[in-house]
């Protein structure tokens, strides 16, 4: 590694997650630091899956994406969108504008899609003035706490998202895939294994079954790869939970998640499967210009309730196309 002014240390020493690093002195500059350190980052992202760079000034969109060109190339757009979020500039969004008092359950992103990125990147413009932590998670650690009869259900089953996309409640489909066209998501649901049901009143239901745990393409690590907590009813309020099953049925809220087989889900397993997250958890507490960079499939992270201002800007690359019907190894536990 190239000597720079830097210091390196990790944010919780136990789980090893993320590694820090740091600009002890005024100046150094980040892109040509990771420019000379390719090799070093690409085998620490992969070694303990999350790498804290402070004290660097990145302060804009334009730093940021920068940082993600000279790292990992080109920036990902936003498709087949599960969460409101508003573009800041190019390919940098903020990250899910979810109501600031609830928390946002932990998740790898894209993971409910048959192509995901493999890098994300969190960078803090705003910090909350009180909460609003990133709390992250090594899903390899994850996995091996959840209970092998339970782990092997899922893996036998797979997981459905079940999606209702309606215009007033969640997003709408023209939204979700960036298109007025139905042709357009007919075909790119086709070829993406979603099924879809256009509803009598021209709203769109669709139906996606994917494997919940999948092997890393770089390590061989088997993963806890998916998006049941985030999707599951049982991840809302009460309140909210109260009052949409006031409105519709479990299979035609805006987002859901069902066994492969379209069976419920029990909330005493989310709840376990919550447990599993939090022995694991480990929270980033923002520091004005951090940067989290984050492989997708090795670290899971969410979100923790916050009042006062709070901007993270966020930017994916290095995308990954999953296979229909999973990856052909299969584990057992």
């Amino acid at each position: 590694m190239c000597e720079t002014p830097i210091k390196m240390f990790f944010l919780d020493l136990e789980k090893k997650l993320p590694l820090v690093i740091e600009a002890i002195a005024c100046g150094v500059n980040l892109y040509s630091w990771a420019a000379n350190n390719r090799e070093f980052i690409e085998s620490h992202i992969l070694q303990y899956g999350g790498l804290l760079f402070r004290n660097f000034h990145i302060e804009n969109s334009s730093d940021l994406e920068t940082l993600i060109r000279v790292v990992c190339g080109e920036t990902l757009e936003y498709r087949e969108r599960s969460s409101p979020r508003s573009v800041i500039a190019g390919k940098i969004y903020t990250s899910t504008e979810h109501p600031a008092n609830q928390s946002i359950s932990m998740h790898c992103e894209n993971s409910y899609q048959q192509s995901w990125p493999m890098r994300i990147f969190f960078h803090c413009l705003t910090p909350a003035t009180v909460g609003g932590e990133t709390p992250i998670a090594d899903t390899r650690k994850v996995l091996n706490r959840i209970r092998p009869q339970l782990c092997q259900q899922f893996i036998e089953k797979k997981v459905m998202y079940v999606r209702n996309f309606y215009e007033f409640f969640g997003l709408p489909w023209q939204t979700v895939f960036q298109t007025t066209n139905k042709a357009d998501v007919e075909t790119y649901c086709q070829e993406n294994g979603i099924a879809v049901e256009w509803q009598a009143d021209g709203y769109l239901k669709t139906r996606a079954v994917r494997e919940p745990v999948l092997k890393h393409p770089k390590t061989g690590e088997w993963t806890w790869f998916n998006h049941m907590m985030f999707y599951h009813m049982s991840a809302l309020d009460r309140e909210i939970q109260v009052g949409l099953l006031s409105l519709f049925k479990p299979d035609e809220l805006p987002n859901n998640s069902f066994y492969g087989d379209g069976t419920p889900i029990e909330d005493s397993v989310i709840e376990e499967i919550k447990q599993c997250y939090q022995e694991e958890m480990v929270l980033v507490a923002w520091q004005k210009g951090d940067v989290l960079m984050l492989d997708n499939m090795l670290v899971a992270h969410g979100r923790k309730p916050y009042s006062g201002p709070r901007l993270i800007q966020v930017g994916m690359a290095q995308l990954w196309r999953g296979t229909l019907g999973g990856s052909d190894d299969k584990q057992d536990f």
